[in-house]
């Protein structure tokens, strides 16, 4: 074990653990906006209600859910460890030269990841504290009870504030993954010359695509909602 604790302590050890953290929440990201579509159905919240209730019951998703929570602390702790050591590596004549030569979503991941981290809590409490333990009302499909957090949604989407809010913090989640999508297959050594191009073009395609989509939602919502 003494090897495994050395490559966790190490830069390289880091680098990988946040490569593999992060691609397990961009797979997420992917599975958690199919879910929220279902808020857009016509159908009084029906589908989005059915799709939260599958999600907070099933055993496998459940542990999934367990598995993604420890990803996002461990991508948190890993990057705050890996910016104080690159900032104290460096120092400010090396943070100069650095500046002149990355790219401006390279510098600055450690300012939009903790933009995203405060959005997360505002989210979660808004939304997964709620439906666990907030005093949601319920609704009968096909004789069974289901909790309605479709209505918590709705209300949460009447106030413009909300609204944009969660548009912003789409607009920092896209300039995040714009480098981290890249950087997580450079990281674990899935980058090739031939593969190169495509990653890239697939990175910038779901840096781009998944915000929007997640930042659509709220915008449509209020839009066709009686206020």
């Amino acid at each position: 074990m003494n090897w495994f604790t050395k490559l966790l302590t190490s830069t390289l050890g880091r680098k990988v653990m946040m490569a593999l953290t992060g691609l397990f929440l961009i797979l997420f990201l992917a599975v958690h906006l199919a879910g929220n579509l279902q808020l857009l159905k016509d159908d009084g919240g029906e589908a989005f209600n059915v799709y939260s209730k599958f999600m907070t019951t099933n055993t496998v998703i459940k542990v999934v859910s367990y598995v993604n929570y420890a990803c996002i602390i461990i991508h948190i702790i890993w990057a705050l460890l890996l910016t104080m050591h690159n900032r104290k590596a460096r120092g400010p004549e090396g943070y100069a030269v650095s500046k002149n030569a990355s790219a401006w979503t390279s510098r600055n991941m450690g300012i939009l990841g903790t933009f995203i981290l405060i959005f997360l809590v505002i989210h979660l409490k808004g939304f997964w504290y709620e439906m666990h333990w907030g005093g949601i009302p319920v609704k009968v499909y096909d004789g069974e009870e289901v909790k309605d957090l479709y209505s918590v949604v709705v209300f949460a989407y009447s106030n413009p504030l909300m609204v944009l809010i969660y548009v912003i913090s789409m607009a920092v989640l896209a300039f995040h993954l714009w480098h981290g999508f890249a950087s997580t297959f450079q990281t674990l050594g899935l980058n090739h010359l031939k593969y190169n191009q495509p990653i890239r073009f697939v990175g910038r395609a779901f840096s781009i695509i998944v915000p929007v989509l997640f930042a659509i939602i709220p915008i449509i919502m209020y839009l066709t909602t009686p206020h």
